[in-house]
């Protein structure tokens, strides 16, 4: 009889200890796995110009130049070292892949992976090169001196995607009570300029002298520009006017 109110015991031990284990356990709560959302796309700095000499079949290499602009848009220039005639370039638009990390250019759909401060070519199935020559496939960032946006001299070089020749058209930004003037090819202007989040701009209380020239039409898409630009962009002693993502509106380069 002892024996068997021993077990019963025993077994209404096992059962509180049980019970009591599961309730902590429903009150512990449980870790969680949060998505790493840092992409070559979203944490570097892709923006700029790549270069280096890849691996070539039939020449001494390919002198290899890439430059990717804010807006998506790219150039590429090709030199086949060796050979006559073996100089190719061309421009378009560049897309990332869907995990952030991979980029494909329209021209002929080729794929890079964006490291920091690299592109590496990848193979036509979208993968890195493995082996004795995988670091030959690494194009390097050409790092250049940042020139301020502010105090500098900015002289227009190329306007709704047409290169202006022969003018005094430029732009200026002082620090001092955010002023912006400039020469608009032929009258000079003036107004205030305000920038949020690094590359955010806008320009208010933009005014111009009345005078008259006998060509005009710079004048007047330059000042469209000021109107319409809602960001800047800068890449060594160039500086863009640009509207969201799109094409840059006006490019500028620093006068020494």
């Amino acid at each position: 009889m002892n024996i068997l109110k021993a077990q019963w015991a025993i077994m209404l031990l096992l059962a509180i200890t049980s019970c009591h284990s599961n309730k902590k356990n429903a009150e512990t709560p449980q870790a969680t796995q949060i998505a790493d959302t840092h992409t070559s796309e979203n944490s570097l700095d892709w923006q700029g110009t790549y270069q280096g000499v890849l691996p070539c079949a039939d020449c001494e290499g390919i002198k290899t130049t890439i430059t990717l602009n804010n807006d998506l848009t790219f150039k590429i220039k090709e030199v086949y070292l060796g050979k006559k005639e073996g100089v190719f370039e061309s421009k378009g638009t560049f897309k990332w892949l869907s995990n952030g990390q991979k980029i494909t250019l329209s021209d002929n759909n080729r794929n890079y992976f964006v490291g920091e401060n690299t592109l590496t070519r990848l193979d036509n199935s979208g993968e890195k090169i493995e082996g004795d020559l995988a670091s030959l496939y690494i194009l390097n960032k050409l790092i250049t001196k940042e020139i301020a946006f502010t105090g500098t001299k900015w002289k227009l070089v190329t306007l709704f995607g047409k290169e202006v020749v022969d003018t005094k058209a430029f732009i200026m930004f002082t620090e001092e009570n955010n002023k912006v003037y400039g020469n608009n090819s032929c009258n000079s202007f003036n107004g205030a300029f305000e920038i949020k989040n690094g590359s955010q701009l806008k320009l208010s209380k933009m005014a111009t002298t009345m005078m008259a020239c006998p060509d005009m039409a710079t004048e007047k898409q330059f000042m469209e520009v000021l109107n319409i630009a809602d960001n800047f962009s800068l890449n060594g002693n160039t500086m863009t006017l640009n509207k969201a993502r799109m094409a840059p509106l006006a490019v500028f380069k620093a006068e020494e």
